[in-house]
């Protein structure tokens, strides 16, 4: 390309790329409108968070104008209650132990699709592991209850039936733990793997061919092949969630345990916080700057991951 072909593209500037990419543009569009109404405008409502926040009658710009600011009050109400090491901790170590199981599950259930020859076994397989997604935890609690009731669960009937002692579920917090990281696997499984089954569905089957050839089995095969290939989406993943990691699932943490006071030791996480104390205190300061504190923290995790990641493997990184 001569130079002036090149200074010639660059005055047609921001109108040519409008038209040359109009297509991929308006289909875009769509989604570009529902990010700036529902993410990026929202955004300018964290100034709630710094203020002693009251309802007026006259709309919430009024009472952004009628409601005194506090500045770091809010926080400091936050960090000060007793909860706040208790909600934090147990956000943090469930996130960290969702994040390896599901990667752990996600892709041994990806890699062992990927092996089966029966390709209408594997439609059904997926069809299976997804239909837990698409379920309310409202719908899945009902179906826990009927597992763990005192007095009519399913367990509880089997363990006197083996001559034990029927457990009172919802208020013994030793299980829960235990229960929401299978609740959560359960759930997420089919969705969290069709990323990676794809990602290995698309290596290039000489790679496989050559392994047998030397005669290596398929242990060595998925250990030499096929966890090299998706590594770097592994990582992009990993990054991603780690943004998530001081937002809780607040539907399983809420509905499935029945906000039961008894397991409030480990049911207490961030979001069913925020909720809890909007409802009891209506402060909704508090709540806004509980959850500022979420996003700001998840933002720093995010960009601390994917720079350690970059140092490290730069193919791997988000940016």
């Amino acid at each position: 390309m001569t130079k002036a072909n090149i200074n010639k593209k660059k005055k047609k500037g921001f109108l040519y790329n409008i038209k040359e990419y109009r297509a991929l543009i308006l289909m875009a569009l769509p989604g570009a409108i529902w990010f700036i109404f529902f993410f990026y405008i929202p955004v300018f409502a964290n100034v709630v968070a710094f203020k002693d926040f009251h309802i007026s009658p006259d709309g919430f710009i009024q009472s952004l104008k009628e409601s005194a600011w506090v500045g770091f009050d809010n926080f400091k109400f936050l960090f000060a209650s007793n909860d706040a090491w208790l909600i934090t901790r147990n956000t943090l170590a469930y996130n960290i132990v969702f994040l390896a199981m599901n990667l752990l599950f996600a892709i041994t259930f990806a890699i062992i699709m990927s092996e089966l020859r029966n390709k209408k076994a594997v439609k059904v397989y997926h069809t299976m592991s997804l239909l837990p997604y698409f379920l309310s935890w409202v719908v899945i609690s009902y179906f826990v209850y009927a597992f763990l009731s005192p007095d009519k669960g399913i367990l509880n009937q089997w363990i006197t039936g083996n001559g034990g002692t029927a457990i009172n579920w919802y208020a013994d917090p030793k299980w829960w733990p235990l229960i929401f990281v299978v609740m959560n696997v359960w759930k997420s499984l089919g969705y969290n793997s069709i990323i990676y089954y794809a990602s290995v569905m698309g290596i290039d089957p000489t790679y496989y061919e050559a392994a047998m050839v030397d005669g290596a089995n398929k242990w060595q095969q998925i250990k030499n092949i096929t966890i090299p290939q998706i590594l770097p989406m592994m990582s992009v993943l990993l990054i991603l969630n780690i943004g998530g990691i001081f937002r809780a699932d607040f539907g399983m943490f809420y509905n499935v345990p029945r906000n039961s006071g008894a397991l409030y030791e480990v049911t207490a996480v961030l979001d069913t916080y925020i909720y809890n104390g909007l409802t009891a205190t209506s402060d909704i300061g508090m709540t806004a700057a509980a959850g500022l504190y979420q996003s700001a923290v998840g933002a720093c995790l995010l960009l601390l991951a994917n720079l350690i990641v970059r140092k490290l493997d730069p193919d791997s990184s988000l940016f």
